[in-house]
């Protein structure tokens, strides 16, 4: 299937020299949630500004459902909403008046029951009187969402969408992002809170310092780069390690309590038989056990830490 997104040598380097972006090659599946993860200033928000026609590329091309988003830029606008980071809205204006406002800017012809589906989808119909500058700031990125949605474009960028928002209203925006997937629409978003991206993304990329260190499959990625760990509470505390056992991957924790064993999720044998077998060996004895699992948040940490080395690894 032909991407929705297709990204190709993608730069961007500011008047100040500052190169935000290094030849990002990118394609985004039609219909799929695609979290873009990195630190601050890693070049989120650039890529993000240049697919939406606010910041001009120096170089590379980008095509939104085929239209070059330079040569065709009115058809490829169309194809796409935006909810950035700041709340920025005219703060006078009522929510039913800013809303179908932005419906008319992309020259749709008025779609009363459609914005209301909108306002009612994302808790707004209440206020749709109500002037911007009364609501909160979980009402006011609201209303940037309500915004985005108004002219139902077939791909939404979600650009830091739920920061500084209550955890309810950041259950039901999901909610909804949920339902417009459903619907077709391709969504990217870019987050700070890992656990969404482990929740709800199918594909993960991660930038680091103006590159794409690893774009991959959700669980894909968790079970390539992840890690599983045995934690073994002991009966008695150990000074050291036996010298039998270590040619195993164990760490002993600082009050001789507990070992910690690191196995490989993908390999056939994970050798904790074999371990259990040679702890028993040696009069090691444990009272309890209990297994864990990297979170997308570690892999997040470890690419960024270790940059492209480790995510080819």
């Amino acid at each position: 299937m032909q991407p929705i997104i297709s990204i190709r040598g993608l730069t961007k380097t500011y008047a100040s020299g500052f190169q935000a972006l290094k030849g990002i090659d990118l394609d985004i599946r039609r219909g799929e949630i695609f979290a873009l993860l990195g630190p601050n200033g890693a070049g989120k928000t650039t890529l993000i500004s240049i697919v939406c026609g606010i910041v001009n590329p120096s170089a590379g091309t980008v095509l939104a459902d085929g239209h070059d988003i330079v040569r065709d830029y009115r058809a490829a606008r169309g194809l796409i909403g935006l909810v950035p980071q700041e709340l920025s809205t005219d703060a006078f204006e009522s929510v039913w008046a800013t809303v179908r406002f932005s419906r008319g800017l992309f020259g749709k012809p008025p779609d009363p029951a459609h914005l209301e589906r909108v306002l009612r989808d994302l808790s707004l119909w209440e206020k749709r009187d109500a002037k911007i500058m009364t609501l909160s700031g979980g009402m006011k990125r609201r209303v940037l969402i309500a915004k985005a949605l108004a002219h139902e474009p077939s791909i939404l960028f979600l650009d830091e969408p739920t920061a500084g928002v209550d955890v309810e209203l950041r259950h039901d925006m999901w909610q909804m992002v949920r339902r417009l997937r459903e619907s077709g629409t391709t969504i990217i978003l870019t987050t700070h809170y890992i656990e969404e991206a482990e929740e709800m993304a199918d594909r993960v990329g991660v930038i680091n310092k103006g590159e794409l260190v690893v774009v991959e499959d959700k669980a894909t990625l968790m079970r390539k780069l992840g890690k599983k760990q045995l934690t073994l509470h002991l009966q008695a505390p150990l000074q050291r390690l036996p010298e039998g056992l270590a040619g195993y991957p164990l760490e002993l924790s600082e009050d001789g309590q507990s070992l910690t064993y690191t196995f490989d999720v993908q390999a056939e044998d994970t050798g904790i038989g074999a371990l259990l077998r040679r702890l028993n060996e040696h009069g090691v004895d444990f009272k309890d056990l209990h297994s864990s699992e990297s979170s997308l948040e570690d892999i997040f940490v470890s690419l960024v830490r270790g940059g492209r080395t480790e995510a080819r690894a």
